[in-house]
């Protein structure tokens, strides 16, 4: 509760008409200030302002970047409110497109009222909405009272998945189920070869057409059909950010659509975010596990620590053998270079696409400014190039180019790469 401009500035005045009657001897003097006092006495007599409650609700829980909500903000006045003034905070990232995020509304009779709002999602991320600032005065305008509400509303705004129209197929496959062709032979789909037909063998798996002519009978082989692991690795020790983007929001866009084509493929996903906090979830498949995967990324964040943490904190579980690991990294960090560095000495399958900072960094109109650019370049090539001597695809990401041209650049690469595994 406080009390507004008008009550000082009536107050001062009809003070200073009373003392100048006084001092002057001149009554009529006091009657200028007269209404002014009345005003203040009959105004500050009356109720105090009413109290209103405001709660915003939204229509769903979850969204994709770029798509509007629908949600309704509430007032409800207690004691009889009039008007109100009311300003909502949203968190960056949302924006009000449809609707009023700031007004004065009219409380007719003293009942709630509902109005219509329409967010759209900017970014992704993970927000609390509903904090909303209420400012209520009484009929004579002389006191305020003013209302900070904490909202209970929250909304998740997942990134938007790039289309992809391949994948990095992985070095082994597993020994689940699934849509990848395995190298042992058994009951599926590709054509793996022929062999003499033994007891127990189903006639329907008989080539008569090659057994035509022959002494004994020749029945078809098929490559089993398995599934994959793939381990999501996303660098998060640091990052380079610009006016509205930034690696981190690179490498979380490009890792929730390479977790959502790998999942509708049947392969099992799982996800090491290591950074100054490691948080991981073990190779799984299904609709679940992506919803995990993407709300696990919408937590993701850049945390200053200098503490090194090892790879060996890691449960056995999150990197499972003959995986495939996709890093997501700006090749910034030390410990997260050496990381994935380890991560190939142990001999996993690695692809590190890195989200290159150099898309950020606007070039210096000074001459040292080129030249100290010019220098990160050649380092960040010397460092690739120490990949690739290792057998590691290594892409470079600007994000303007789709994320699909790079799945294609590290299939091509692998295609030509001759590897040895430990």
């Amino acid at each position: 509760m406080r009390r507004s401009a008008k009550v000082i500035l009536y107050g001062g005045f009809a003070a200073v008409c009373f003392m100048l009657a006084v001092v002057l001897g001149r009554p009529e003097i006091a009657a200028l200030g007269a209404p002014f006092a009345l005003v203040l006495v009959v105004g500050l007599s009356l109720r105090r302002p009413a109290a209103v409650r405001a709660e915003l609700h939204v229509t769903r829980e979850r969204a994709l970047e770029e798509e509007e909500v629908e949600a309704e903000l509430v007032l409800a006045p207690e004691e009889g409110a009039g008007v109100v003034r009311y300003a909502l905070c949203l968190p960056d990232g949302l924006q009000v497109a449809g609707g009023h995020d700031a007004a004065v509304v009219r409380l007719a009779g003293g009942r709630e009222r509902t109005l219509p709002l329409r967010l759209v999602c900017r970014r992704w991320g993970a927000y609390r909405l509903g904090d909303v600032i209420l400012r209520t005065e009484d009929r004579a305008g002389l006191r305020s009272r003013d209302t900070a509400v904490r909202g209970d509303s929250f909304l998740k705004v997942y990134p938007r998945p790039e289309r992809l129209h391949s994948l990095i197929a992985p070095a082994e496959t597993q020994l689940f189920a699934g849509n990848r062709v395995g190298r042992s032979a058994g009951e599926g789909i590709e054509f793996a070869g022929l062999r003499p037909y033994v007891p127990g063998d189903r006639l329907r798996r008989v080539n008569w057409r090659a057994s035509v002519g022959r002494k004994t009978l020749f029945v078809n082989e098929e490559h089993l059909e398995l599934n994959s692991d793939v381990v999501i690795f996303v660098d998060s020790f640091a990052e380079v950010r610009g006016s509205d983007d930034g690696t981190l929001d690179m490498a979380i866009r490009g890792a929730a659509s390479l977790a959502e084509h790998y999942l509708a493929n049947q392969d099992r996903v799982g996800l090491v975010s290591f950074g100054a906090f490691v948080r991981w979830l073990s190779p799984a498949g299904g609709t679940r596990r992506l919803y995990s995967i993407v709300e696990a990324l919408l937590q993701t964040e850049v945390a200053l620590s200098f503490v090194w943490k090892d790879i060996d904190v890691l449960p056995r579980g999150s990197l499972t053998p003959h995986a495939l690991v996709i890093a997501l990294s700006p090749l910034l960090d030390e410990r997260g270079v050496n990381v994935l560095l380890d991560l190939r000495r142990r001999g996993f399958d690695l692809v590190v696409v890195d989200v290159t900072p150099l898309a950020f960094a606007a070039e210096g109109r000074a001459e040292d400014a080129t030249l100290a650019l010019r220098l990160w370049s050649l380092w960040r090539e010397a460092l690739r190039y120490r990949y690739e001597q290792m057998g590691v695809a290594v892409v470079e990401w600007d994000g303007k180019a789709p994320l699909a041209a790079v799945v294609e650049e590290v299939r091509a690469f692998r295609r030509q790469a001759h590897y040895i595994y430990a």
